[in-house]
């Protein structure tokens, strides 16, 4: 299995995961076009694209959806819930409830809390192999805590330093959101998670949905390095997703 994040931040979320048997895309909030070029940079045709699998209906997971999908018409896996969302028509879809498998694809759906009808994270399993893929959330509840343990790769957003978010021009009220139960990740949290769910067998961690406004790549990362020294344990390799330029390609 292999992964690539094409894009991830406040403006636009698209990433790219591969078996030897599937190519799907994990939302697509950037245009076709920038879509388009990131996969060819990869040698991926897109209309090689079989699945989208959405996390939520916000604009920076879905803007290009539209016209992708009127050029390429690949399966979209959603909820009924996002379905009416997104009020857009949608010819070629399935509605996900509950672990499915597609050829030697296993997707688990895992329930995020964000301010949306519905949002889901994933976890992929293939060939051995699994990755664990979430953004968007202001909690992760702890009865998935197993699902989420002992995974090859992670994608996990680290969205905002608290200070930075505090003390910058956001209303307060926008504040209050983006910290509540229905927000998103800060650093902090984002780390202490990555410590209760990552293994000896995580090999790779990626910090995405970087806030460009409220956020710093290198206090995402020393909140990273210094919570998993406090805890003492091992320190998988980490990088962090670009919003307007592609991760490597990571195979598990």
């Amino acid at each position: 299995m292999k992964i690539c994040v094409l894009a991830s931040g406040s403006k636009g979320n698209c990433a790219y995961v591969e078996t030897d048997k599937t190519k799907s895309l994990i939302d697509i909030g950037m245009s076709c076009a920038y879509v388009e070029k990131s996969l060819r940079d990869i040698g991926v045709e897109p209309n090689s694209i079989e699945r989208i699998f959405l996390t939520h209906t916000h604009s920076d997971h879905v803007n290009g959806l539209a016209v992708f999908l009127k050029k390429y018409n690949p399966t979209v896996y959603f909820t009924e819930k996002m379905d009416d969302e997104l009020g857009m028509f949608i010819d070629n879809y399935f509605y996900l409830d509950g672990e499915i498998i597609e050829d030697d694809l296993k997707v688990i759906p895992i329930k995020t809390s964000h301010d949306v009808a519905d949002s889901n994270g994933y976890v992929f399993e293939s060939s051995g192999k699994s990755l664990m893929y979430m953004t968007d959330t202001g909690y992760i509840n702890v009865r998935n805590f197993n699902k989420l343990k002992n995974h090859d790769l992670y994608v996990l957003e680290s969205n905002h330093d608290v200070e930075m978010l505090m003390n910058g021009r956001y209303p307060y009220h926008l504040k209050q959101r983006i910290l509540g139960d229905k927000g998103h990740l800060s650093n902090k949290d984002s780390a202490y998670y990555l410590t209760q769910f990552t293994s000896d067998k995580t090999k790779n961690v990626i910090l995405a949905h970087l806030s460009e406004e409220n956020n710093d790549p290198d206090k995402a990362l020393e909140t990273f390095y210094k919570t998993y020294e406090k805890c003492g344990k091992n320190t998988p390799a980490v990088v962090v997703a670009k919003q307007k330029e592609r991760t490597e390609f990571i195979e598990l």
